[in-house]
């Protein structure tokens, strides 16, 4: 029995070479039971013809699945699923019982209920995507990226690859970060002092597990990043927000008996704005003077393209007060899920070994990935290639705000990858938000990086790290357009 061609079509969505996804697609034919031992496939031209592609495409797809046994040859007779293809197993689900038990009594800590703003999977297909922190791929170097984790698969990183390091990291990317990305920061750790992390949330997590508790009183910004309030808040500490200016956190308003200090001092988190070098040193003699440890996190300090960034705070720290957190999610791209954390040994050492108390480490093949993109240069060139066309995307987004007349209420000085705007006082931008998508426009409401009850509505965050040059003018368009509309509504 031959299968019909007619059961063959490529999805236009899908990712990977075409010869890929015709593998995949006979592959996924085979396992869920639709084509059967022994059956024929359609000759490589007829399915060529059929799918629009060429003949050695297909051909090659076909004997890369006969060299792993989903198909076998039969002379001048053609391609057939083979004998030894794997057969999908007889499974019958059971019956679904009844849900009895009383989960609002059972579940003794609960971690949803927060206000973290949920970004649609699909954000690629619309239009006027100013949203933060996603990757635009036209700006990844895949086929470099591609070479590195080839490498990393080889023999001679077999061990890398294979190994449980129980709590240590790849000694390639910590060599790395210790040598070349932390002195470009004026930071140097030794590799006791750094431990590599699921992203900067992740680093955050752990400083907060270690630091705090019922007892410990805990500055954040206000606004800050909405995940570290969640994250503090599960920690059940005394939580004391504190309202940024255009300089970034007041040093002079930290509260009294406060033990931890969670900062962004280089690019604050959302507002972007940048702690001069004096409010640096009074930050630092503020914690000195309450006993206290800073946590900065240095998110986004690689998206320096209008000026070099200001050392980070914990180059100014001489008395191992700093915690630094340092992200790779930004620069390369949010799925990596890799940061670091770095402190003294033994706050490091702790935070290792809750690390191993809850997933060893990051995966062994990722970090060595990494340390290849880093340390053959690719990394740097890459960074530089963002840096010129966010550089191009950033003046668009400016120009077209201005020849609309919209306000920004914090926009960094060397760079950043979004703008903090500030609408009418009378407008909630989650409203303009959701009527702002149904055009194909997404921007990220700010209310939520706020903390108190009263938290002001009328702020937004544009990202333009995912949007190209060519769409932002008729987006902020659009966004003016909708203002105005929202205006009239009030009135």
């Amino acid at each position: 029995m031959a299968i019909s061609v007619e059961t063959f079509f490529l999805n236009p969505d899908a990712q990977g070479t075409l010869q890929a996804q015709i593998q995949q697609m006979i592959a996924e034919g085979i396992l869920s039971g639709r084509f059967h031992r022994g059956e024929k496939l359609p000759s490589s031209r007829k399915l060529a013809t059929h799918l629009g592609v060429s003949r050695i495409t297909v051909t090659l797809a076909y004997t890369e699945l006969l060299a792993n046994d989903y198909l076998t040859s039969r002379g001048r007779s053609g391609y057939y699923v083979s004998a030894n293809a794997p057969v999908p197993p007889a499974y019958a689900p059971p019956a679904r019982g009844i849900d009895r038990v009383n989960w609002e009594r059972a579940l003794e800590h609960r971690f949803t209920g927060g206000d973290t703003p949920a970004k649609p999977v699909d954000w690629h297909n619309y239009r006027y995507p100013f949203i933060y922190g996603q990757a635009d791929p036209s700006l990844f170097d895949h086929a470099n990226w591609r070479l590195c984790a080839l490498r990393a698969l080889g023999q001679k990183d077999f061990t890398a690859l294979t190994t449980d390091y129980y709590d240590r990291d790849d000694p390639l990317l910590i060599e790395f970060i210790a040598r070349h990305t932390l002195p470009r920061r004026g930071i140097t750790a030794r590799p006791e002092e750094i431990l590599i992390t699921l992203g900067a949330q992740n680093a955050l997590w752990l400083a907060t597990q270690i630091l705090l508790g019922p007892d410990k009183r805990a500055v954040v910004e206000d606004p800050c990043y909405h995940a570290l309030r969640d994250i503090l808040m599960q920690s059940r500490c005394d939580l004391a927000p504190l309202r940024v200016d255009f300089d970034g956190l007041p040093p002079e308003a930290i509260p009294p008996r406060t033990d931890v200090i969670f900062a962004t001092p280089s690019h604050q988190a959302p507002t972007t704005a940048t702690m001069p070098h004096a409010r640096r040193r009074a930050l630092l003699q503020r914690a000195q003077d309450l006993d206290a440890i800073i946590v900065e996190d240095d998110y986004e300090f690689e998206m320096s393209f209008l000026a070099a960034p200001s050392a980070a705070l914990k180059s100014l720290d001489r008395d191992g007060r700093v915690i630094y957190i340092g992200s790779f999610s930004k620069s390369l791209f949010p799925g990596l899920r890799l940061g670091y954390l770095v402190g003294s040994e033994p706050f490091i050492r702790e935070a290792r070994a809750l690390r191993a108390q809850v997933l060893r480490h990051p995966p062994g093949h990722v970090q060595r990935t990494a340390a290849y993109f880093l340390s053959l240069g690719h990394y740097d060139a890459q960074i530089r290639r963002m840096g010129e066309v966010l550089h191009r995307r950033r003046q668009t987004l400016e120009e077209a705000i201005s020849v609309h007349d919209l306000k920004i209420a914090g926009q960094g000085v060397y760079g950043g990858s979004s703008l903090w705007m500030e609408a009418p006082p009378q407008v909630n931008t989650a409203d303009l938000a959701r009527d702002l998508s149904a055009s194909g426009v997404l921007i990220e409401p700010g209310a939520p990086f706020f903390h108190s009850a009263k938290r002001p509505h009328h702020f937004y965050r544009l990202a333009y790290s995912s949007i190209p040059a060519s769409r932002i003018p008729d987006g902020i368009g659009h966004i003016s357009k909708a203002l105005e509309n929202a205006e009239e509504n009030w009135t």
